[in-house]
């Protein structure tokens, strides 16, 4: 309660902060609201319907700023606050601004400099790549690992991104694992390009992740790697990625409870390639998507797993969404890899999300 109370009064506070300031600085509240129907099945235990917030995407609540310093240079903040809408609850573990936090300076000759809470380069890249943009019943996180703290993110992270040149954009991350006397334990860093140009878009991303802590030493990092882009074909989009894992803790399923009640529990991949095809097909207010992604298993194990994704999107307004996404995955020889969405895991190889997507 005492928590609860603490969170209210800071957003009371920033939310009167960010009205005095924006006389002087540019200050912007902004949020999002998801809410769908879901039905999950396929799993060992029956599956069930609910009502469950971030389907589509993460509700949120955010705030953001700059102020102009002179000379090309300006500073910068980000705090958002991810919630369930459903419940009402703090998403993130009960982190206050759990989804990111960040505060930095950007220079138009020289790029922006950011330190916090934030995101991966090569999960922002799987995620532009990607037709349901990592949520909905389709999302990639279902076979493809969400690099960083397990969620895509990194906490106290420095972030670079470079200004554009000839459409390229670079970023590069780095963030220290902060265990004493052992300078790699938890040490994160990474990497990516982007590139654009008439209809093409390509991304490129790396993540490098050291799995030791304090307690344990496993002297063993996990890599992933991407490479692909999205192609425009009128108003239509293909989407195509390849993904490269190795190392412990490089392809972790979401769901690591043995969903399907094996005898034996599924063996997470140390070495796999993932292949993500897909296409968006808008027409008016209208969108069809559909995906496809393969899990190729290396090791001896060959647990693999395909998804299959198909949606329906339809734009109220500019800001209001309603969508309908079914996907279904096919694992193999013990593979226990489970249909989830944007910020939930899954319990079964199936999933049919029926929702609305407001933003503000």
């Amino acid at each position: 309660m005492k928590r609860t109370t603490a969170a209210l009064s800071i957003f009371a506070a920033l939310c009167a902060a960010s009205s005095a300031a924006s006389a002087q600085s540019n200050v912007t509240i902004y949020g999002l609201v998801d809410v769908a129907l879901v039905r999950e099945s396929g799993g060992a235990v029956a599956g069930g319907t609910k009502i469950t917030s971030g389907v589509g995407a993460g509700s949120r609540l955010g705030f953001r700023g700059t102020e102009d310093l002179g000379n090309g240079l300006s500073a910068l903040f980000l705090l958002e606050n991810g919630f369930q809408a459903d419940t009402g609850a703090m998403g993130q573990g009960g982190l206050l601004f759990g989804r990111q936090a960040y505060v930095g300076l950007q220079s138009s000759r020289f790029g922006m400099l950011t330190l916090g809470r934030q995101y991966t380069p090569q999960y922002l890249a799987v995620a532009a790549i990607d037709p349901f943009g990592s949520g909905y019943a389709g999302d990639t996180k279902n076979l493809i690992t969400a690099t960083g703290n397990g969620t895509s993110r990194m906490d106290n992270t420095a972030k670079y991104i470079s200004p554009t040149v000839s459409g390229v954009v670079g970023e590069l991350v780095y963030a220290p694992g902060e265990v004493a006397n052992d300078s790699k334990a938890g040490r994160q860093f990474g990497g990516g390009l982007t590139w654009r140009g008439g209809p093409a878009m390509l991304r490129l991303g790396y993540h490098n992740r050291n799995n030791d802590t304090a307690t344990v030493k496993t002297n063993s990092n996990a890599r992933n790697l991407v490479a692909g882009g999205t192609y425009d074909i009128g108003t239509n989009r293909i989407h195509l990625a390849y993904v490269v894992n190795k190392g412990l803790n490089s392809a972790l399923p979401r769901n690591a409870a043995n969903p399907y009640g094996y005898a034996t529990a599924p063996v997470p991949s140390l070495d796999s390639r993932d292949l993500l095809l897909g296409v968006t097909l808008p027409f008016g207010p209208h969108s069809v998507l559909a995906s496809y992604i393969d899990k190729n298993d290396r090791t001896r194990f060959d647990q693999d797993a395909h998804q299959l994704a198909l949606g329906y999107k339809y734009a109220v307004s500019k800001r209001t969404e309603l969508y309908a996404v079914y996907a279904k995955i096919s694992n193999q020889r013990g593979a226990g890899y489970t249909v989830g969405s944007a910020i939930e895991g899954g319990t079964g190889n199936r999933a049919l999300d029926l929702g609305i997507k407001h933003a503000f």
